[in-house]
């Protein structure tokens, strides 16, 4: 383990952070870094990809067990032995990345097929000695509002993607007899390369492009490709307490391939509209509400915007500008596989103080000056509150 960074810094934790922080941590970067985002990117930021992704998982493999933190906290990189990684992508002692992944997201998002290469997204898997071709993915966004975040929905996505011709049923050809195999590379799809005179290399093939055939008297709708541009319409169904940014994978809606490959996935990342007057930090929501001064003295009522409706809530006399109220589960459900139970809603009221006075309120307010109940007497609630504001300044 010489030379790797620090776990935490990895991360981008404290020392000091909590189970859920270093799990919402590792959470962010799994969802940049995933292999499913990347699959159209370049070798080398295939490879960064890579890097970045193997880095967290192996510092969120050791910050998420009790014992190895224990070790490591006290000791190190030397308190874990060979439990820390070394046992190559996949392993680090007893962790996968399979059960983390769902762990993190539940059923709902993509796995991990492999890290050499990154297997399975886009590159396509080998079976024996032939290459089996997997489709490009295909990313595209949807767009949330929290009412439908917080109940989940079902959201109908147009895309544009290769489907298998109709008329050749994705061969190319007509005639089962006009396809035949490359004679490049011998039906395996890779050409053998030799560099620096002794050094063999593999690279896909220039004739059949990886397919392993190659074909004759093309089929006219398609042009040999097995493939028609077309464009359709997939129903994705949205679990409830999504966020921005996260991804989900429709398996095997993204482009195809010609007969005899697999198709590509679509990945569907999440966007969220910003509400007209709450903000969302997790589960929970937050909502500011200017009332009078009247109100804030002498107590009141005010209508409080939820998810599912309005709520009537009441203002205790002498409440201060500042001042928090809890609705509990009136927030937005957790994501399903990522912790549990649903969010509360927060609100905060804001005293509105007038600048202008008619001669009779000044008046009366004037003989309320020197009143003892209008001279600061702070209880220790009050004293917190203006403590915190103090903090915030």
């Amino acid at each position: 383990m010489a030379g790797k960074r620090d776990f935490y810094e990895v991360l981008g934790v404290d020392r000091n952070a909590s189970p859920d922080q270093i799990k919402s941590a590792f959470r962010k970067l799994v969802l940049k870094w995933h292999p499913d985002k990347w699959v159209n990117a370049s070798e080398e930021e295939k490879k960064t990809a890579a890097d970045k992704f193997k880095e967290a998982s192996e510092a969120y493999s050791v910050l998420s067990d009790p014992d190895k933190k224990a070790r490591y906290d006290r000791f190190g990189e030397a308190g874990l032995g060979g439990d820390g990684g070394g046992a190559g992508f996949g392993g680090f002692g007893d962790f996968n990345i399979n059960d983390v992944l769902r762990d993190l997201f539940g059923g709902a998002f993509g796995g991990f097929s492999g890290f050499e290469g990154f297997g399975g997204f886009g590159g396509g898997q080998r079976s024996g000695q032939r290459r089996v071709v997997k489709g490009r993915d295909i990313l595209t966004r949807v767009y949330l509002t929290l009412e439908e975040i917080a109940t989940g929905v079902e959201k109908e996505v147009t895309i544009e993607r290769n489907e298998r011709c109709p008329d050749c049923g994705g061969k190319g050809t007509k005639n089962e007899s006009d396809v035949q195999t490359c004679p490049v590379c011998n039906g395996s799809g890779q050409e053998q390369r030799v560099m620096n005179g002794f050094m063999y290399t593999y690279t896909t093939c220039s004739r059949c492009h990886g397919e392993g055939t190659v074909v004759k008297n093309p089929c006219r709708s398609c042009s040999g490709t097995g493939l028609v541009r077309k464009r359709a319409t997939i129903k994705v169904k949205i679990p409830a307490g999504v966020e921005s940014g996260m991804q989900l994978t429709i398996k095997g809606e993204g482009h195809a391939t010609k007969a005899g490959g697999i198709n590509g996935d679509l990945l569907v990342v999440i966007e969220e509209r910003e509400h007209p007057v709450l903000r969302r930090e997790g589960k929970n929501l937050f909502y500011s509400v200017v009332i009078p001064v009247t109100d804030a003295l002498l107590g009141g009522k005010v209508s409080v915007p939820c998810l599912d409706g309005n709520y009537t809530i009441d203002v205790e006399p002498g409440t201060q500008s500042g001042s928090v109220v809890r609705l509990r589960g009136r927030g937005l459900p957790a994501v399903k596989g990522y912790g549990s139970g649903v969010g509360d809603l927060y609100v905060k009221f804001l005293v509105w103080i007038p600048k202008k006075l008619k001669s009779s309120e000044r008046s009366a307010i004037e003989a309320m000056r020197d009143s003892s109940s209008f001279k600061p007497d702070l209880s220790r609630d009050d004293k917190n509150l203006f403590d915190k504001m103090k903090e915030n300044f």
